[in-house]
């Protein structure tokens, strides 16, 4: 199977996909076309920590075989900074698998898990438990999800919550130390 990986690298991730089912891996961080979909005829494409929205055309070529990661437990935090927002909002916090639609985050969900946090750590450090949550439920899933042998449920629009990369500028003051500013502090300032 030929597979596109829309992300930042992350060599782990894209190692152990080529490694376990003998695939190939492409990836880019670039803005695609539907014209580069097709000429190098992608099977299947992983959307994880993709920056630019894939455009309605590339949807239905591939439809139904382009899925997301998302570090949230959909349909809460949709969009940018899922993380910082489920302590803002003091929403479910998780990681979710689900096809990519024309919307932001909005897409059927395959899996999702909902992840608890215990004692009081930096958003980095939260952060990075929901990126091995992710993965380990993607390789979980991944024979599943490569077979096109799933079931979705769709999430509930009227639920939830999304937001931009804009949206957080009013809350950079919370960030006492950056992504090391441990998660209590958030709630405290919130309040």
């Amino acid at each position: 199977m030929k597979i596109l990986f829309l992300g930042p690298y992350r060599e782990d991730f894209c190692n152990k996909l080529q490694v376990n089912n003998d695939d190939e891996v492409y990836r880019t961080e670039e803005k695609i076309s539907l014209e580069y979909v097709k000429l190098n005829k992608f099977d299947v494409i992983i959307s994880y920590g993709y920056r630019h929205i894939i455009c309605k055309d590339i949807i239905n070529y591939l439809h139904n075989r382009i899925i997301n990661l998302h570090i949230s437990y959909l349909p809460w935090n949709r969009g940018a900074d899922p993380n910082f927002w489920s302590f803002i909002e003091d929403t479910i916090k998780g990681v979710t698998i689900h096809l990519v639609d024309e919307g932001i985050d909005t897409g059927n969900i395959i899996i999702q898990k909902e992840v608890t946090f215990r004692g009081d750590i930096t958003l980095r450090e939260s952060y990075k438990i929901l990126i091995d949550e992710i993965e380990k439920l993607f390789f979980e899933y991944w024979t599943t999800i490569r077979s096109g042998d799933f079931t979705t449920m769709s999430q509930s629009i009227k639920e939830g919550s999304i937001h931009y990369k804009k949206d957080r500028d009013k809350y950079n003051g919370l960030l006492i130390n950056g992504w090391d500013t441990p998660v209590s502090k958030l709630k405290e300032m919130r309040n």
